[in-house]
């Protein structure tokens, strides 16, 4: 077993140094400015993401059929009660996704990258399916925080621990199991199209432990363990490219998980792509 798989499964997590290079990562910031700058704000609503409201994306479409798509999510401080922004559009979002792993070249490069698959290989996934992809952006002043939560609470699996995540740092990311799931309703009369069920855990705060990560390094964060990030209130952004990966092999995606492949895409094989 190699010392990063070691790690990995002693802790949950583990920091990967200096994966991308200073090219690799202005050149995935060159990508994600060009979307924003060809985003035309007319033809997406404003939606906010939250982790704080647990009932914002629970009739929202346009969240829910975002598997195969580019979406744009904006923060909570930088729309006004009008639905305008308050901000230009490059400083108003808070994350774009979820689709940029296969439908903007630069990302899939970033993506299904051989470094990612060695890793992948060390950790012992046999066949990984990438599921979602999101760009953060951590907006200077205005980024919201995220909530204590666990992978899985969204992204259900079975076996519960063929999952995880990947946080890629765009910028320098300094110090500033449940029952409880994130799920379809399968209504069709108008009503919710996502809900939370069972009870929310808490957790002791005093047990989180900060991670800075260096521009380029990423962390891979193993689906059952409890993350967060606070609110960035510093003038700096703090830009991340995240993807989660399915262990496909002997696994069952749930027909309950808000994120669902589609007829016409499938979640593709991390080392195949």
């Amino acid at each position: 077993m190699s010392d990063l798989c070691q790690k990995f499964e002693r802790d949950g997590y583990v920091v990967i140094e200096n994966v991308f290079n200073d090219q690799e990562i202005e050149e995935m910031k060159g990508a994600i400015g060009k979307i924003v700058d060809d985003m035309n704000l007319a033809e997406h609503p404003k939606s906010v993401f939250s982790t704080y409201d647990e009932d914002k994306h629970a009739a929202d479409s346009y969240f829910l059929n975002s598997s195969d798509k580019i979406r744009f999510f904006f923060e909570e401080g930088a729309v006004d009660n009008n639905g305008e922004l308050t901000v230009p559009k490059d400083k108003a979002l808070n994350k774009i996704g979820h689709g940029l792993h296969f439908l903007d070249p630069t990302f899939k490069k970033m993506t299904f990258n051989t470094k990612i698959q060695k890793i992948f290989k060390e950790i012992g996934y046999q066949e990984p399916e990438v599921v979602q992809s999101m760009y953060i952006f951590k907006q200077p002043k205005i980024g919201g925080a995220v909530t204590d939560h666990v992978d899985s609470t969204f992204l259900r699996v079975d076996p519960i621990d063929h999952l995880t995540g990947v946080w890629i740092a765009i910028d320098e990311a300094n110090t500033s199991t449940s029952d409880y799931r994130f799920v379809r309703t399968h209504d069709t009369t108008g009503g919710s199209l996502l809900k939370f069920i069972g009870t929310r855990p808490t957790y002791d705060q005093s047990k989180f432990q900060h991670v800075p990560i260096s521009k380029g390094s990423l962390i891979l964060i193993h689906g059952l363990v409890v993350h967060k990030s606070e609110a960035n209130t510093s003038d700096k952004s703090r830009h991340a490219y995240t993807v989660h990966v399915m262990e496909r092999k002997n696994t069952t995606w749930s027909e309950d998980n808000w994120l669902q492949e589609t007829e016409d895409y499938k979640f593709p094989n991390l080392y195949k792509a």
